[in-house]
């Protein structure tokens, strides 16, 4: 995509061809104030997820070059949280951020008050656990709106099947989407792509993939002065049915990046796992992951996970080929340090190219995506992002069952964590309940051979 824009831009070209969601939304409007662009060519967002991520993507959002943005709504069900980041936002991007108290929203239906506020063609960042994405894409369609929504976007076969459906909805009705795979905007990986495609390290034989960290998703018993629901909500990484675990949340970005490089997504995975030295943790993740991906001509992805403290560090992934090798990051995800080398030997006399400069991922994606919207042209993630999170799914469910799964038994799973996450309410009980025994559901592999819990 182009980072340079026009002065003038289709942003009203594409309010006209929507009039129809917008006279659909009068009624909404009626009841909740409606903030108007006027003809100032502002960019509105709306905030809904005020953790980290979405802190940031707020930010990144305001960060843009290509035109004006504005922050405009904010939603979460911590109200303390989005005092907090409201904070935080309005302190760094004072004269782009016009959120009052009566655009504060808190609970579970507040992301629908937030997009209220938004006209059609304004963006509704997602930000919440994933289990929500598709819930709240759905409403984002209705009312028109653009979306940036954090990966993974689904965590298991029906949702991913639904995310796929709706993409197909945002098509229909011309709306742009971002997916947080902010890897796949990364110009030094575009550019190793293009040149693992040319053939300068012949065909891809195997791709390997490392995180390897502290014991970051963990969670121990519930405190007091929190509801379970709440806490599973606050503590998302540590429970399948709010983000797929740690398994989806954490490693689906390399998985990525390392199915970018090949040119395909894998169609099989078999892997081991195991739980060690968990002390007071009663989480659902396992604290090791050995996966073994294959791809359609054989190809083999060999990602390696674990989650324990006082181990040997790691977060990187490579590719070797038939006549050299590349790496593909190092040491996180930005800067991802991408070379290619003759052989196989990391060697600096080996040594084809890079490493090159690379923008920020995080910021790159949102001026691609606000580019899309200001010149109308197509961008839609959303398939994208609903298949890279299903193969993570397809990993996670390898090592949880103990059996092999492929791509399509993944996909028509009939399994769904929290199919009624749609309806959940500030006094909902939690979708996954504690054993007479004080824990948590776990994995099994061998015994539990069709579900996760």
């Amino acid at each position: 995509m182009s980072e340079t824009t026009k002065a003038s831009t289709s942003r009203r070209e594409f309010l006209k061809s929507t009039g129809r969601v917008a006279a659909a939304s009068a009624l909404a409007a009626a009841a909740v104030p409606r903030v108007h662009a006027a003809e100032n060519n502002t960019i509105q967002v709306a905030l809904i997820g005020c953790g980290g991520r979405g802190t940031g993507a707020a930010m990144n959002a305001l960060s843009v070059q290509n035109g004006p943005t504005k922050l405009v709504a904010m939603a979460d069900v911590f109200d303390r949280r989005l005092k907090t980041r409201y904070e935080a936002i309005s302190s760094r991007f004072k004269d782009q951020v016009d959120v009052p108290e009566e655009r504060k929203f808190v609970g579970f239906d507040a992301y629908q008050k937030a997009m209220d506020c938004l006209s059609p063609g304004d963006v509704a960042i997602f930000a919440t656990p994933p289990a929500f994405r598709w819930v709240h894409f759905a409403y984002a369609i209705e009312k028109g709106l653009h979306v940036f929504m954090e990966k993974p976007v689904t965590v298991d076969g029906p949702t991913t099947r639904r995310m796929i459906e709706l993409a197909a909805k945002a098509d229909e009705k011309n709306l742009k989407v971002g997916v947080g795979l902010m890897v796949r905007h990364c110009r030094g990986r575009r550019e190793l792509a293009q040149r693992i495609q040319d053939g300068e390290i012949g065909e891809i034989i195997a791709l390997r993939g490392y995180r390897m960290g502290g014991r970051a998703a963990a969670a121990g018993p519930k405190p007091d002065g929190i509801s379970e629901l709440l806490y599973q909500v606050q503590r998302f990484h540590s429970f399948l049915w709010a983000s797929g675990g740690m398994y989806s949340d954490y490693y689906i970005h390399q998985i990525d990046e390392c199915s970018w490089m090949k040119g395909a997504w894998p169609v099989e995975a078999q892997a081991l796992g195991g739980r060690h030295y968990r002390g007071n943790a009663i989480d659902q993740n396992l604290d090791t992951y050995s996966v073994e991906y294959t791809y359609p001509d054989g190809a083999k992805l060999f990602y390696y996970g674990r989650n324990m403290s006082g181990c040997q560090g790691g977060f990187s992934s490579y590719a070797h080929g038939t006549k050299g090798s590349a790496v593909i990051s190092t040491s996180g995800h930005h800067p991802g340090r991408v070379r290619t080398y003759q052989g196989q030997k990391f060697d600096k006399g080996n040594l084809l190219w890079g490493p090159p400069e690379e923008p920020n991922p995080y910021q790159m994606e949102w001026e691609d995506l606000i580019d899309a919207i200001r010149n109308d042209t197509p961008y839609n993630e959303a398939k994208r992002g609903a298949e890279a999170s299903l193969v993570s799914t397809m990993g996670r469910m390898a090592a949880h069952t103990g059996q092999v799964v492929t791509f399509e038994q993944a996909l028509r799973c009939e399994h769904e964590f929290a199919p009624e996450v749609g309806k959940l309410t500030m006094d909902s009980p939690a979708p996954l309940q504690l054993l007479p025994s004080g824990t948590y559901p776990v994995p099994m592999p061998g015994i539990e051979t069709t579900r996760e819990y």
